[in-house]
């Protein structure tokens, strides 16, 4: 059995992120009646910043060469490591269970939003590989980031999450997709209102990318 799960970064209960995703999601589900969903909203429902207690139970399981995830539990010590492992083990058990990993996200100041980085910041408790899963973004920008425009150097979203996929999961290139929707603010925004045509362009190729990506993972 195949799992899929799915993470909501938007602060937006309706977002273009969102909607790419869901659209991955559907396609997905529907070429895997018999998988397991999993659905975590980082956006409705943050998981707290890492602290202190977060750091000493990552030095034990370091300094003591701790690999097997089954094992992380321990380095637990005190009262306040207990509390930081409670929040740490259920996002790493979804993780490591997942076959196929879906972040729906939207570009905030040029990079992910905080709810997103801490759900990061969190898994990062250990060093492992996640080769042979598949991430997937279903991204979503106010302007226009993509390679050749002006503002391509911009984009913290996209670089960051590959290299951190590859640098701490081991994540090959090829097991990474990446499509989502641009020029969301030409919606709201009279500067770049001349450009609605682009984003409505954007979105329909997006929808109709993850319809189909979804299908095939």
């Amino acid at each position: 059995m195949t799992t899929l799960l799915h993470l909501d970064a938007s602060a937006r209960r309706q977002s273009f992120s969102r909607e790419v995703g869901d659209a991955v999601a559907a396609g997905w589900r529907a070429s895997h009646p018999a998988g397991t969903y999993v659905h975590r909203d980082l956006g409705r429902n943050p998981v707290p910043q890492i602290g202190e207690a977060w750091t000493e139970l990552c030095d034990h399981v370091l300094a003591h060469g701790i690999t097997d995830p089954a094992r992380y539990r321990t380095a637990v010590r005190t009262s306040a490591q207990e509390a930081a492992w409670a929040v740490v083990e259920p996002l790493l058990s979804e993780l490591i269970a997942a076959d196929v990993v879906l972040i729906a996200t939207p570009m905030y100041n040029y990079s992910v939003p905080a709810s997103l980085k801490a759900w990061i910041d969190q898994v990062t408790f250990p060093r492992m590989s996640l080769a042979g899963r598949r991430f997937v973004v279903a991204y979503a920008r106010g302007g226009a980031y993509g390679p050749g425009t002006p503002r391509h150097p911009y984009d913290h979203q996209e670089r960051y999450l590959r290299d951190f996929f590859a640098g701490h999961f081991a994540v090959p290139e090829e097991a990474m997709t990446f499509l989502g929707t641009e020029l969301v603010n030409a919606l709201t925004d009279p500067a770049l209102a001349a450009r609605r045509g682009e984003h409505g362009a954007s979105r329909a190729a997006a929808l109709e990318a993850a319809r189909t990506t979804g299908g095939s993972l």
